[in-house]
């Protein structure tokens, strides 16, 4: 196994959450303090899902053409370019336009990063291989939090922070190999569509997440100032539900090369549930600090087990195409998580996202209960 390559994509996938991580939190905190009302926030965090949608489609064919590091290479500095027009252009229709690119350019490195590890590690240390990549990936954004409490959200350091780490990240991918080979496709929602009926259960379980990580990075930080928390304590939330994610990812991806790996997921499932359901009852109580890391540990475990469960299945071409429908099906979540939890917010109820997690954890335990969840088995 190549280690010396497999660090180095982690590291400029890690690149990308330490970036989003910094400068997400800054844009609707500063939507805002612009007087924006949740539907709007919930709309600036949902416009990154059309680009997931449309890097997924494009991923495979770029990367057959470019090559998957060189590939990589580009976005990662195109990001960043992204990144530092935030700070150069504060307007709510240019914003809108620029998180549409970043969720274009940001995608296909996803893609391409998460093929290509699991592409690189050996079957015997998949689960901890990709769980360490799940568990660096969260403290990547749970450091960017922390760091933009520091750096304040008064100013624009956080959006130069983000780009100034997506300028120098690529430079670790020079010279490395070992990366999964693509055909020149495009992957169409028909695709799509066949892969959720052979693996109904990751497909749930990588939507829901999508929707978790959007609505936690963008209107978990206005969901508690609305609860009459300071900004302070709302980054401190958002970073604990991170820490959670973080601290578990390797534990349970451990449990995955040694249980069944299905009824793992199921234990997820159920954490999830009654943590969402736990977060508007014990919200001011010093019981709400465990309950966000449950919080974030059950939703981060859901991705990991599919990732580990995909990269089982699956090498080269169809590794990259399942890839790209896990990409589909995180816009789809991106997309519908932000406008849901921002719309019932401002005109249903105060605590629409926690009960919207509530409601997509129910539905991912009533279907793992169901024969077929997870497909047939197929080797890779």
């Amino acid at each position: 196994m190549r280690w010396a390559t497999y660090f180095a994509v982690l590291s400029s996938v890690l690149s990308v959450g330490l970036a989003l991580g910094v400068s997400m939190p800054l844009v609707s905190l500063r939507l805002e303090s612009w007087g924006y009302g949740s539907f709007a926030i919930g709309v600036m965090a949902a416009m990154p899902a059309f680009g997931v949608l449309l890097g997924a489609k494009v991923s495979s064919r770029l990367a057959a053409h470019l090559g998957t590091a060189n590939l990589m290479r580009l976005c990662l500095w195109a990001g960043a370019i992204s990144i530092g027009l935030l700070a150069v252009l504060p307007s709510y229709p240019v914003w809108l336009a620029l998180r549409l690119m970043i969720g274009v350019i940001l995608t296909i490195v996803f893609v391409l990063g998460e093929s290509w590890i699991n592409q690189l590690v050996v079957e015997q240390w998949r689960g901890r291989l990709v769980a360490l990549y799940g568990c660096s990936y969260a403290l990547s954004q749970l450091s960017g939090p922390l760091l933009l409490g520091v750096l304040g959200t008064g100013n624009d350091l956080g959006f130069w922070v983000g780009a100034g780490l997506l300028i120098v990240s690529p430079v670790l991918l020079l010279g490395r190999s070992g990366a999964p080979t693509a055909e020149a496709f495009s992957v169409t929602f028909g695709d799509l569509l066949r892969f959720c009926r052979g693996l109904p259960a990751i497909a749930w379980a990588v939507a829901l997440f999508a929707a978790f990580e959007a609505m936690i990075l963008t209107l978990l930080p206005v969901y508690c100032l609305r609860q009459g928390f300071t900004a302070e304590i709302a980054l401190a939330m958002v970073s604990t539900v991170v820490v959670g994610d973080a601290l578990l990812q390797l534990p349970i991806g451990a449990l995955a090369d040694y249980l069944p790996r299905r009824s793992l997921f199921l234990t997820c499932a159920v954490l999830l549930l009654a943590s969402s359901l736990a977060i508007p009852l014990l919200l001011d109580t010093l019981l709400i600090w465990p309950v966000w890391v449950l919080f974030g540990a059950s939703a981060g475990g859901l991705f990991t087990l599919s990732l580990i469960l995909i990269g089982e299945r699956y090498r080269d071409d169809a590794l990259v195409r399942a890839n790209a429908h896990i990409a589909q099906l995180w816009g789809i979540g991106c997309l519908v998580g932000p406008l849901v939890a921002g719309a019932g917010s401002q005109w249903i109820s105060g605590h629409a996202l926690p009960l919207l997690m509530a409601a997509g954890a129910l539905g991912l335990v009533i279907l793992l209960l169901r024969q077929g969840a997870f497909g047939a088995v197929q080797p890779a």
